[in-house]
């Protein structure tokens, strides 16, 4: 008799399955959960089924690719999610705009999945506001799974799908409404409070460990002291699920634990955990007092600052040198910090300290408790403590809601002037980094590259306003030039030099009177009240410009006696039009040529018809250096 499993016959033949096809089961992944960057065991698991979706086959070739792809590029929670958010908006388009959509695969060319991906990327900016970033950011994603696919060798993929994934995305990347910097006075209150509250988060850490160290175990000392719940939660003697179970209800609690609750009264069991908890540890709302204090101190952006580990920190005698990770731009940077001691025999140092050595070793000292406890290693710097179920976790510093940067603001009762985003900190650094070295971009973006500060800073209110000024005092200097142009005397006015009143008005000395008559001053266009005070040139220095800006200076004076030369340059004035192209000619001779026409007008015609005359009768020709006839021949 045939043994069993010898029968083949009446059983189904194995038949070859497309790969995803019939694996419609939920896939899953476990990334790190989203600000909990170098904790072991803070993981998240994010799940998807395809099955949610007609084009469930479709839905299943694009979730074996994020499930490969955020294994193999360690995706954290928050781009994972991200992932998922763009397949399932893809997907939902398929399911409502393609006939068929059950059978759609990205292995087969019907139905047509390329027409129906272009579609839905056509329609993306429609359901974003105006500029948003994200329909780029989805339509990348899809793509982006969609490549890797192809590049599989045992995945099939439509050859018509290679134009499209060598092509162009057929979406505008967006752009980001950009934060404006603190003003110098949100600043300055940010950084008090934040003194303030790091020392009161110190005190009652230091408070309560002490308390904690005089406790003993509650089965011998009772389980209603605060002394004793501290030293079981700081002992870890018993699992904190269990201390509930050993108080009474929270109106039963005895007044003694009832007065250490910040409202009088204790609601809950957890409320008075958390609280126990918070004396003994780090909570998000204290970690936000010293990112403020050391965005301050070292000028960094938030994100490099969070990140710290004890790995990243090089102490000396003399400070500290942090290694910076900054991941969207995968750069690393070694920055050192001085301590800035106080001298010897002052107590109370005037202004606030940002010793970032000093904090940093503060914060480490706080943290290290939590991350010994939890087996973490290296110690980050922005540890917290939480009780999110029944035990204590250990987290970074987040996002969340109720956690955030203005939810601690609202809790210090500060009110600032715009959005409140801790980035804007970083941007006042920038800011007042860019004023000491007056504008000299390759010193101010010394821990990025130029065009990330020409995008993201140089934008900053405080730069416009200095910017503007700097265009303001510019243009005030010319036209106080051009207004301040010669000093034109007539006939009686040359006359009535010898008056010391005229003199005096004038800001002429008696021997300037003199040299201006015998011609000693004469600079051949016009006279000069003193050729080695030039504004074009350097004091003592011999005016460098004459007598081609003569006619812009404000020491020059134009005499009777300059009138033939004053012909002649505007003659030569005409010419030099000629041979120039208007806009060069306004730039260099614009001004020249107006206030000569303005002069040439304050003469009467007898005056000019003499000058004329005397040109002819004497041979008189313009003095000009040669250089400038070379230079506008050339």
């Amino acid at each position: 008799m045939p043994r069993r499993g010898e029968h083949t016959t009446g059983f189904p033949t194995e038949r070859r399955v497309e790969p995803g096809v019939d694996r419609i089961g939920v896939r899953q992944v476990t990334v790190p959960a989203s600000g909990t960057s170098g904790l072991r065991s803070a993981t998240v698991a994010v799940s998807f089924n395809p099955a949610a979706f007609r084009c469930a086959r479709l839905a299943g070739e694009l979730a074996d690719e994020w499930v490969e792809l955020a294994q193999a590029a360690r995706l954290r929670e928050g781009a994972a999610r991200a992932y998922l958010t763009a397949i399932k908006a893809l997907l939902t388009y398929v399911d409502a705009e393609v006939p068929g959509a059950g059978s759609a695969s990205l292995a087969r060319d019907d139905p047509e999945l390329r027409q129906a991906v272009t579609g839905w990327v056509r329609v993306l900016p429609s359901q974003h506001r105006a500029g948003s970033r994200t329909p780029g950011w989805n339509a990348g994603r899809v793509r982006a799974l969609i490549a890797r696919r192809a590049e599989h060798p045992d995945r099939p993929v439509a050859g018509h799908w290679s134009g499209w994934i060598d092509g162009a995305l057929g979406v505008r990347r967006g752009s980001s409404s950009e934060l404006d910097e603190f003003s110098r006075a949100d600043k300055k209150t940010l950084i008090r409070v934040a003194s303030a509250a790091r020392r009161a988060t110190e005190a009652r850490i230091r408070a309560g460990r002490e308390l904690a160290a005089t406790g003993t175990d509650p089965a011998r000392g009772g389980w209603l002291a605060a002394e004793n719940l501290l030293w079981v939660i700081w002992a870890d003697a018993y699992p904190c699920e269990q201390i509930p179970a050993r108080l009474p209800s929270a109106p039963k609690l005895p007044e003694v634990l009832h007065r250490l609750a910040p409202d009088g009264a204790w609601h809950s069991t957890r409320g008075l955990m958390r609280f126990l908890i918070a004396q003994l540890f780090l909570t998000a709302m204290d970690l936000h007092a010293y990112r403020i204090l050391l965005m301050a101190a070292t000028g960094r952006a938030p994100e490099e600052i969070t990140g710290l580990t004890e790995d990243d920190l090089e102490f000396g005698p003399r400070g500290v040198t942090i290694t910076f990770s900054k991941a969207r731009a995968h750069v690393r940077a070694r920055q050192a910090f001085s301590s800035d001691l106080a001298p010897a025999g002052q107590l109370h140092p005037p202004g606030l300290r940002l010793d970032a050595a000093e904090i940093i070793r503060a914060l480490l000292e706080l943290s290290r408790p939590l991350a010994d406890r939890m087996g973490i290693s290296p110690v980050p710097l922005f540890l917290r403590a939480s009780l999110p179920g029944s035990a204590v976790v250990a987290g970074l510093l987040t996002r969340s809601k109720g956690l955030d940067f203005a939810h601690w603001l609202r809790l210090q009762g500060i009110t600032v002037s715009g959005p409140a985003d801790i980035r804007r900190l970083r941007k006042s650094t920038k800011v007042e980094k860019a004023i000491a070295f007056g504008g000299r971009i390759s010193d101010i973006a010394d821990d990025h590259s130029e065009q990330t500060f020409r995008s993201h800073y140089a934008h900053g209110t405080t730069l416009r306003v200095i910017a503007g000024d700097v265009i303001t005092t510019a243009q005030r200097r010319w036209l106080d030039t051009a207004l301040a142009g010669p000093t034109v005397l007539d006939e009686q006015a040359t006359r009535s030099l010898d008056d010391p009143g005229s003199a005096s008005a004038l800001g002429l000395q008696p021997a300037d009177i003199e040299a201006l008559r015998t011609g000693q001053l004469n600079m051949g266009v016009t006279d000069c009240s003193d050729p080695f005070a030039s504004p074009f040139g350097r004091p003592g220095q011999l005016c460098p410009v004459a007598p081609l800006r003569c006619l812009e200076c404000r020491n020059a004076f134009v005499l009777p006696s300059n009138l033939p030369q004053l012909l002649l340059f505007a003659e030569h004035l005409d010419q030099l039009a000629l041979r120039l192209t208007p806009s060069h000619f306004h730039a260099l001779w614009g001004q020249s040529r107006a206030n000569l026409l303005e002069v040439l007008r304050s003469r009467t015609d007898t005056e000019l018809r003499d000058a004329r005359r005397q040109i002819a009768e004497d041979g008189i020709v313009l003095q000009l250096p040669l250089a400038s006839r070379v230079e506008f021949d050339a």
